[in-house]
């Protein structure tokens, strides 16, 4: 396995619309390959979603995964998840906001509205069906990097730029904020 370097904005291939990917390429040597360099790749980046995009690729895959990550101690572990080829078939009406950034914009984050719950369908790895109903983080999770299958980054999806900053600096306040209520 490979540790992929990860694509940053403004490389085109962020704003494509990932195509489709056939099943004996989906099966192939070269794509199973490609997709353990998207997971290596994930989780040496603290990441908890890939988009095959973000590894310059434009394919309709991405890999989704929270087990002992440090960005995120506070959320409860999702398997790994491999999703090829996905149709989302489902969301809820109800948005819940929250903090959200990105491995292709370093050190940004910015509050952003997303379904609570979302249902899909896709494919596994080895060209599988499956009909998965994902809820709050990992729903979030699903929804950041199923904008990258459509060209989109979270940016877009923000209301008010007024929370967008540096990670370090959110930290800083927010650990600001609770030293205040704590005190």
């Amino acid at each position: 396995m490979a540790v992929l370097p990860v694509t940053k904005l403004g490389n085109p291939v962020l704003r494509q619309k990932t195509r489709f990917i056939e099943a004996d390429e989906l099966a192939s040597p070269e794509m199973q390959s490609f997709i353990d360099d998207m997971v290596e790749t994930m989780r040496e980046e603290d990441g908890v979603g890939l988009a095959a995009p973000q590894v310059d690729r434009s394919l309709n895959l991405l890999v989704m995964e929270v087990a002992a990550n440090p960005r995120y101690p506070e959320f409860p572990a999702l398997p790994l998840t491999i999703l090829v080829n996905v149709e989302i078939i489902g969301a809820s009406e109800e948005l819940v906001e929250d903090w959200e950034g990105c491995l292709s914009i370093p050190d940004i984050r910015g509050l952003v509205d997303r379904h609570q719950w979302i249902e899909i369908r896709s494919l596994d790895r080895h060209g599988n069906p499956s009909q998965l109903k994902l809820q709050d983080f990992p729903a979030r999770i699903f929804q950041h990097e199923h904008d990258h299958l459509i060209g989109k980054i979270f940016l877009e999806r923000m209301k008010d730029f007024a929370s967008l900053g540096y990670s370090g600096e959110i930290a800083a306040q927010f650990r600001s904020e609770e030293a205040v209520e704590n005190a």
